[in-house]
């Protein structure tokens, strides 16, 4: 015999919330990820832990690398699956600004309509994929 599902009160979801956000990364080799999140970049170093760096993306919105020495040694190059999005309406800026520091770009800016999204894709030191991109969409919820 199952249970239903309860429904949340309006009045206790609405007291619930979240502040912050964090994405955490594995990396094999966490000084070139360093570099590449605090120089290329420019992220701001938030925690360092040792084993694990924080960087400020945004306000409230953070990207962890962390050390893992039990990392199999035939974890693939290019990790599958994972985009980190990186919303700017200075797509174009960015691309110019990070082609000049040498960093090689999978797809250069483009216009995407199935999304009404302007995006270019990079990696980063751990194959993980690099979006950068601007919503068009006049419902995205843009910071004041």
């Amino acid at each position: 015999m199952s249970t239903p599902d309860l429904p949340v009160p309006k009045s206790a979801a609405s007291a619930l919330r979240f502040d912050q956000q964090v994405t955490f990364l594995y990396t094999r080799d966490l000084t070139a990820s360093a570099h590449f999140y605090a120089e290329v970049l420019g992220l701001p170093l938030a925690l360092d832990q040792g084993t694990c760096r924080i960087y400020a993306v945004g306000r409230g919105a953070f990207l962890g690398l962390c050390t893992r020495t039990d990392t199999p040694t035939d974890t693939p190059a290019r990790p599958d699956g994972v985009i980190i999005t990186l919303v700017s309406d200075q797509v174009d800026a960015w691309y110019a600004a990070l082609t000049a520091r040498g960093v090689v770009f999978e797809k250069p800016p483009t216009y995407n309509a199935a999304y009404n999204i302007y995006h270019c894709f990079l990696r980063d030191p751990n194959g993980y994929l690099l979006e950068i991109q601007q919503f068009r969409d006049p419902s995205w919820p843009r910071l004041p």
